[in-house]
């Protein structure tokens, strides 16, 4: 310390106001013995002090309130009247506001442009930027703010927090620091001050980096736990269960109304609703379709138009799109902006889920706060979310399909066998009715399987069907059925029927619900033996078909079978798509049977066919 005490002595005397002044020989060694003993001790304890306050500021907080902190932090120690805290968002290109101390947030824009600014020189350049009189820089552009505010003048320090990956960005912003005196001069030794607590900021802020890739991956873990969990479970995969193990796991992220999976269709004109969290009518139709131009959003999504929009309501990136305030967004539907209204969501997140370069799905997250941006740690792990709930959703239509196989699967045996029994008995005759009958079964069979294996990934078109027929033909399968599993004394009746009688719908999925239904109410029949009876008849706007079997349910096990959670999948697969064709479920329970009635809104016939013939 002597040597840099000589040197300090040396500098001293060379300035202008120290020459000629008449002082003992020994002055400036007691002047610097009393610096070195009792004044830097003092103000190096009081920086170091302030510096690791900023230093362990605890890591669990928001980034928000570090930057609050560390403002107040700085106000504080440099005497300033307040400060402020940037951070620079390069999908918007702006400088958003994350933090200030006092509380400015109120009061101030919540981006301003990179461009013609000081904060936006500071990221430049990344070198301070002082202003002695903000009244007269032209750069500082709302002045109104701070005439309110009753400041002058200001210094903006850079901050810079290093990438923690290759892919990854630097994160970079501006801390501003603002004083009441006008055309003030900034000392070196404060500007430093200022720069040295800054860079300490990005300490706690890589700290919180650290624990938040922890926390990422912690929730990563849980989330593929709950999917293997759910994937273990005697009745498989469902999505509603799924869901509702998974959404506490992002209950710190966003606090959340409703969620949703879409799919987007082939031809990118369709999205359809696959979950949705909570499952309950009035907050999601699953299974029901939207045109693309529906909806703004999903039009920017699926078709990944670049849309420029200096809207303060939306921010749109490559990884999110963000509706701040679904009122005033013209990026939603005024049905949207109902519901919004109705279950009290301020604002929507949307995030797009792709297979390579390919949309495939995107997710929809209503939350109850007013977002005004999402990290990108707490986007990964939503989308991560959606990628396991993509996974999900095929497991849960692969065991849907596989339950639904087995209907057809016996029917296609059974009638094999007695084909080849017939032929083996008389030959093939062409004029045998029944080898015709047979025949054609397993041909409308196989066709089945087929059509079932290929609804993995489609699911065909709606069409006016005669609900009557089909439940004649299921009917006829499930006798089939009853056979190769050699159930004794069941009596079948059918009819009365109304016929025809139409409705509109998936044909596949039609067959599906009544294959389910006659599989249980068979099932449901005591061993002893019992009745096993099928009717159509049309009751107002509705087509019914009534499936009627011996054998009784408790009350409870009525209630819960309507709710769609009885112990077989069947009931499960059957309660989904009754909900996605719109129609609903009666059980009623007589002295010895159980009647289950399905009710689908009647449909006009279809159109004759054109013959073509004469064209």
């Amino acid at each position: 310390m002597w040597e840099q005490s000589k040197k300090l002595v040396k500098t001293i005397l060379e300035q202008d106001w120290a020459r000629g002044l008449k002082v003992e020989d020994d002055f400036w060694d007691k002047v610097i013995n009393w610096v070195e003993e009792s004044f830097l001790p003092r103000f190096l304890e009081q920086f170091a002090k302030q510096v690791d306050e900023i230093i362990e500021i605890n890591p669990e907080l928001s980034e928000p309130e570090i930057l609050t902190k560390v403002t107040k932090s700085m106000v504080e120690f440099l005497g300033a009247h307040s400060a402020t805290a940037r951070i620079y968002d390069p999908h918007t290109e702006k400088m958003l506001s994350y933090g200030s101390y006092p509380y400015w947030e109120g009061n101030r824009e919540v981006g301003i442009p990179l461009e013609g600014t000081v904060a936006g020189e500071v990221i430049k350049t990344r070198k301070t930027y002082l202003v002695p009189n903000i009244l007269e820089e032209k750069l500082y552009r709302n002045k109104g703010i701070i005439k309110q505010k009753e400041v002058n003048s200001m210094m903006a320090i850079p901050l810079e927090i290093p990438r923690f990956f290759p892919h990854e960005r630097d994160t970079i912003g501006v801390i501003q620091i603002y004083y009441p005196e006008n055309n003030r001069k900034f000392s070196s030794l404060e500007i430093q001050f200022a720069e040295v607590m800054t860079r300490r900021l990005s300490y706690v802020i890589a700290r919180k980096k650290i624990l938040s890739l922890y926390r990422i991956n912690e929730k990563k873990e849980a989330i593929v736990r709950k999917v293997f969990q759910k994937l273990g479970a005697k009745e498989g995969v469902k999505m509603k269960d799924i869901f509702n193990s998974m959404i506490p796991e992002i209950a710190d992220i966003i606090n959340i109304q409703s969620c949703a999976l879409f799919s987007v269709s082939d031809n990118m004109k369709y999205v359809v609703l696959e979950a949705g969290y909570p499952e309950k009518e009035g907050y999601h139709s699953i299974g029901k379709s939207f045109k693309i131009n529906s909806e703004p959003v999903f039009d920017i999504l699926v078709n990944r138009r670049d849309v420029e929009s200096d809207s303060p309501y939306e921010i749109i990136t490559p990884s999110y799109i963000l509706v701040i305030d679904p009122q005033k967004s013209s990026m939603v539907s005024d049905n949207v902006k109902r519901f919004a209204r109705k279950h009290r969501i301020n604002s929507i997140l949307y995030i797009p889920l792709t297979i390579g370069d390919e949309l495939t799905h995107f997710m929809t997250f209503d939350a109850l706060d007013h977002r005004q941006r999402y990290t990108e740690d707490e986007i990964e792990v939503l989308v991560f979310l959606g990628r396991e709930l993509m996974k999900a959703q095929r497991m849960e239509r692969l065991d849907d399909i596989l339950h639904d196989f087995k209907n057809p699967a016996i029917a296609t045996a059974g009638f094999a066998r007695r084909l080849k029994q017939l032929l083996d008995q008389k030959g093939i005759r062409k004029d045998d009715p029944k080898i015709k009958r047979y025949l054609n079964i397993l041909i409308e069979e196989t066709s089945r399987l087929q059509e079932m294996a290929l609804s993995l990934y489609q699911i065909g078109k709606e069409r006016v069907i005669n609900l009557t027929e089909i439940l004649k033909n299921r009917f006829e399968i499930n006798q089939e059925a009853i056979k190769e599993q050699l159930k004794a004394n069941v009596i079948l009746k059918e009819g009365p029927f109304k016929d025809p009688l139409y409705v509109k719908c998936y044909p596949l999925h039609l067959e599906r619900v009544l294959d389910n239904l006659l599989n249980n109410a068979t099932n449901a029949i005591p061993l002893k033996g019992g009745l096993l009876s099928i009717k159509t008849y049309q009751e107002g706007n509705w087509a019914c078909a009534e499936i009627t079997n011996t054998g009784i349910i408790s009350e409870e096990e009525r209630l819960r079978l309507l709710e769609g959670e009885g112990s077989g999948r069947g009931i499960y697969i059957t309660y989904r798509i009754v909900r996605l064709l719109k129609g609903k479920i009666e059980i009623n329970v007589g002295r010895e049977t159980t009647t289950i009635i399905v009710k689908f809104p009647i449909s006009p016939p279809p159109p004759p066919e054109n013959d073509n013939s004469s064209q």
